[in-house]
């Protein structure tokens, strides 16, 4: 005996969508992959407020002293900032360009540097920081064991260059200290 057309669909309809029940099961209960884990060799480099201030204070008696001296006695800016959101932004941004132009190995050097006087204000953070030192960030991937020996020809020791191919970050809010000796750190 022939099965009704109808009760042929009726069966594979519910076929189909026990199916698909079990198959959404499945995906909703599967946790997404997980991130890459954080690396946790920071823990390492942490240092204690105090020694915090001994380099502060160091750098108070010394290099800020000189700079101070060679402003005619206007200090210089002592601190940078960047917000969390900021910073973790522009780190997946270099870890974003870094993986498209399939670059590995890959960090952010801090560099010192110094606005001139007539620095365009739309390339600072407020305009009254002309003149003033800041710093920015600039991303560096390791450098090829291959060139080891040149660098040691050069007589460098530097394990990082910087990638020609993403932007560095600036625009950082620096504090010019009062014409006073900052004896802590705020």
């Amino acid at each position: 005996m022939k099965t009704p057309f109808l009760f042929t669909n009726v069966r594979s309809l519910l076929g189909m969508l026990a199916l698909s029940m079990v198959v959404c099961t499945l995906i909703r209960c599967t946790p997404p992959p997980p991130e890459n884990p954080v690396d946790d060799s920071y823990k390492k480099k942490l240092i204690t407020h105090e020694d915090a201030q001994v380099l502060f204070d160091e750098y108070t008696k010394t290099n800020h002293q000189i700079l101070t001296d060679s402003r005619k006695g206007n200090p210089d800016s002592r601190w940078y900032s960047f917000t969390i959101e900021e910073m973790e932004g522009y780190i997946r941004y270099v870890k974003e360009q870094a993986k498209e132009q399939n670059i590995q190995n890959v960090g952010i050097k801090i560099y010192m540097g110094k606005y001139p006087v007539n620095h365009p204000a739309d390339k600072m953070a407020k305009p009254e920081f002309a003149g003033y030192q800041t710093i920015f960030l600039m991303p560096t991937m390791k450098r090829e064991e291959s060139s080891d020996a040149t660098m040691k020809r050069r007589g460098t020791t530097e394990e990082d260059v910087k990638i020609e191919s993403i932007q560095p970050m600036n625009m950082t809010n620096l504090a010019p200290p009062p014409k006073a000796v900052i004896e802590t750190i705020n």
